[in-house]
């Protein structure tokens, strides 16, 4: 409770929790800015994800080209990790949003589309980090498991 209710925090905490707000809202502006400003720059996942190379620029004529086959898996590899990872950061910086603004008012007075959102993206984020580990787990296991003595 607030002093003004009857409650036990002194006026010094209720200062400290009235600047403690105005902190976190200067914070929420400058998230809010960080955002923007990442979603209309070229790291953006929009945009990372529009710069794709097709196989054939990496090769000319016909016939097998390992070489430059490897290259455009490896770009392609690349690409896609670079767009998964510009994608969680933008929504990381979405989270922080909301929770700063979270902090602000309580969490149990944002409002429903902003509390589902927020959650929404820790879903997401935790289910992408799991596969992300767990895909690592699987190649390191599968890797212990070739021969690597080779043909006899």
């Amino acid at each position: 409770m607030l002093p003004a209710e009857g409650g036990g925090v002194s006026k010094a905490a209720a200062a400290d929790l009235k600047v403690g707000s105005e902190v976190l809202t200067t914070f929420k502006q400058r998230v809010d800015k960080i955002l923007q400003d990442f979603e209309g720059s070229p790291g953006s996942s929009a945009k990372v994800s529009d710069h794709q190379i097709s196989r054939t620029a990496v090769t000319s004529g016909a016939g097998s080209f390992v070489e430059a086959d490897v290259l455009h898996l490896s770009y392609e590899q690349v690409h896609s990790r670079i767009t998964s990872l510009s994608k969680t950061l933008g929504m990381q910086i979405e989270a922080m949003s909301i929770a700063s603004h979270g902090a602000e008012v309580g969490f149990a007075n944002l409002e429903e589309d902003q509390r589902r959102r927020f959650w929404e993206i820790q879903t997401q984020i935790d289910r992408e980090h799991r596969a992300t580990e767990a895909a690592k787990s699987s190649k390191e296991h599968g890797d212990e498991t070739q021969s690597k003595g080779g043909y006899k």
